[in-house]
């Protein structure tokens, strides 16, 4: 265990802190359940984020409020001596408008879309404030709680890109820790970057038997995904591709005049991601260029156009950054055997930027996120142990203050 660690966990204020912690277990259970009752889907987070507001001015934060992109901010105010520490968890989940969320209890077990991924963390993070609070914990930096819209697929890290960019607090930060899943021991400091497009080929159009031979979109979009299946991507740095959802057309019997693939790149390496999104555009221009010369362009030629619906950084928390070492040996402390692995998490941002940031479980278990069979295990103990690595971790990034 760390010289810091230690410290912290023999300091009178953290012991109580982390008292009030199991002494409140079942309000942050009851809150879970409350928050994950509140629909979030992607662009749509505002009901959840006017409760959480709410909420944190409940536990006595400064200065709670809800910035211009609609993520929710407060301030548990340090000695002064440190900069601006940043945790979060995210608002939104995966799920669309209209999904029932309503939460199933069975024993400790809580059973709802978006119940973990991440109302979890929303409501550990609310009993962290809480716990500081009421114990009196002096950090020497201010930490900066957040409640943070578009962390989910195409809501592209949104809410935490504005963070940095736009909110006035963003040129203060100094370290940033993202609670997101569950289990404590799976942290995350190396950002798994990915770019995500719309590609589509157009065309002229026209029947499918008396103008056969027109150049056919369908065709480009074909040879364009054959191409990328022959593409070779290192498997160190990992580095992905994935066509998903296709789409066109208008009836059997007519030659398409648009069709689309959306597809996603993906890689820890930001030059392996760039060096791949080179390859993929290539591929779409002699996809068209083949497609031209090979039928007929008397009514019109192939064209392709491209849509980005995705941009997510790579890069990585250095090894040997305080914040890695520090929260390494936090989680150790409860008893978890700490393991670091890449991944796409609201941390990214940061990471990019070069300020150190990591991804730390809420505590617990459960399973099948972003799914309607989503659940989590509130158990008491392993619950507990996880949100006191999470709030001596976030001590830790803040600094105790003397």
């Amino acid at each position: 265990m760390s010289d810091t660690i230690s410290q912290i966990l023999e300091t009178p204020a953290i012991k109580e802190a982390l008292a009030h912690l199991r002494a409140n277990h079942d309000r942050m259970v009851e809150e879970i359940i409350t928050l994950t009752e509140i629909p979030a889907p992607p662009f749509k987070e505002e009901l959840k984020a006017a409760a959480y507001k709410e909420m944190m001015a409940e536990t006595g934060l400064e200065d709670v409020q809800i910035d211009g992109i609609g993520n929710v901010t407060g301030i548990y105010r340090g000695t002064g001596n440190g900069n601006l520490v940043a945790v979060a968890a995210h608002l939104d989940t995966v799920f669309p408008e209209g999904t029932d969320v309503t939460v199933r209890r069975e024993g400790t077990k809580l059973f709802a879309p978006g119940v973990g991924d991440d109302t979890r963390g929303l409501a550990v993070n609310l009993a962290i404030m809480r716990a500081l609070k009421a114990a009196g914990v002096k950090t020497r930096a201010d930490i900066l709680f957040v409640g943070n819209v578009g962390e989910e697929g195409i809501g592209d890290l949104r809410g935490v890109r504005y963070l940095f960019e736009q909110n006035a607090y963003g040129p203060k930060i100094e370290s940033f820790v993202t609670v997101d899943g569950l289990e404590s021991e799976q942290l995350t400091g190396e950002a798994v970057g990915s770019y995500r497009y719309r590609v589509t080929f157009k065309g002229p159009g026209g029947h499918s038997y008396g103008q056969f031979g027109t150049v056919n979109p369908a065709n480009a979009l074909a040879e364009f995904g054959a191409g990328m299946a022959k593409l070779t991507v290192p498997a160190e740095p990992k580095t992905t591709f994935n066509l998903s959802i296709l789409g066109g057309g208008t009836s059997i019997n007519a030659i398409p005049e648009e069709v689309f693939v959306d597809i996603d790149l993906r890689s820890v390496s930001q030059v392996e991601l760039d060096k791949l999104d080179t390859q993929m555009k290539t591929l779409m221009a002699e996809a068209v260029a083949a497609e031209n010369a090979r039928n007929s362009t008397q009514f019109g030629e192939i064209s392709t156009s491209l849509k980005q619906l995705g941009n997510r950084p790579a890069g990585k928390t250095a090894d040997d950054a305080r914040i890695v070492a520090e929260t390494t040996a936090a989680v150790a402390a409860f008893g978890f055997a700490p393991k670091w692995s890449p991944s796409s998490t609201d941390a990214n941002i940061p990471i990019s930027r070069g300020i150190p940031a990591i991804k730390i479980g809420s505590g617990g278990s459960g399973g099948r996120a972003h799914s309607l069979d989503e659940w989590i295990d509130t158990e008491p103990e392993l619950s507990l142990r996880g949100m006191s690595a999470v709030l001596v971790s976030i001590v830790a990034a803040a600094g105790l203050a003397e």
